[in-house]
């Protein structure tokens, strides 16, 4: 079977480098050219935050389609994607925190905690972080296992952020929706995880009690 090089997997990555760069030119051309509509702000902060909704669907596809077609050196993308998504959800919370509420943290504070889909998306982010800072291999070395426990945790970043923009869509629920059926698929894939995951804590539970 074919084996892509790892030439393939440079040149990919310089593709996901201009793709993002090519976003944001074009989120700047939208907001320069007066196309976000008439509530352009809400089109703005929908923009990032989708963006980086994207970002984090890709990442987790890479390894069930690193797995099904074995090649095992795309598995060298994740990071990558992850950091994109990670970056694009920052430009979301900025613009949010900015446009939204005036730089008043102590508004932001107060709203997260009144409205559940900010408390769900403060959530993902925090999560993201996380897994941010610690995606630099000197650290992975160091955490050993623990790291990817903690990766892990990129599952529940990824239902909190579809519920989280399920929530913030007034109308037009047919995307997030789509959104919704991704997440499915994705966490579907990776139903062997769970079942012993399930198994492992079950057990666990049950020889305490």
């Amino acid at each position: 079977m074919f084996k892509i090089p790892p030439l393939a997997i440079t040149l990919i990555k310089a593709i996901i480098h201009l793709a993002s760069l090519s976003t944001l030119l074009y989120f700047y051309i939208l907001i320069d050219s007066n196309r976000l509509g008439a509530d352009p702000v809400k089109e703005m902060i929908h923009f990032l935050g989708k963006t980086g909704l994207n970002y984090l669907l890709i990442t987790l596809v890479i390894t069930p389609f690193a797995k099904r077609f074995k090649q095992p050196l795309l598995l060298r993308l994740k990071r990558v994607l992850g950091l994109y998504s990670f970056a694009w959800i920052c430009l979301h919370f900025t613009a949010f925190l900015w446009l939204e509420l005036n730089w008043q943290v102590g508004l932001l504070i107060e709203e997260t905690i009144k409205r559940p889909y900010l408390t769900l998306g403060m959530a993902a982010g925090t999560i993201l972080l996380l897994l941010s800072i610690t995606s630099l291999n000197a650290i992975r070395k160091r955490m050993k296992q623990a790291w990817f426990t903690l990766h892990r945790w990129v599952y529940v970043a990824l239902i909190l952020g579809t519920v989280h923009y399920y929530w913030s869509v007034k109308s037009g629920l047919i995307e997030p929706s789509i959104y919704f059926a991704l997440c499915f698929i994705l966490l579907n894939e990776r139903r062997q995880y769970f079942k012993s995951l399930y198994y492992s804590v079950f057990k666990k539970s049950k020889t305490i009690n």
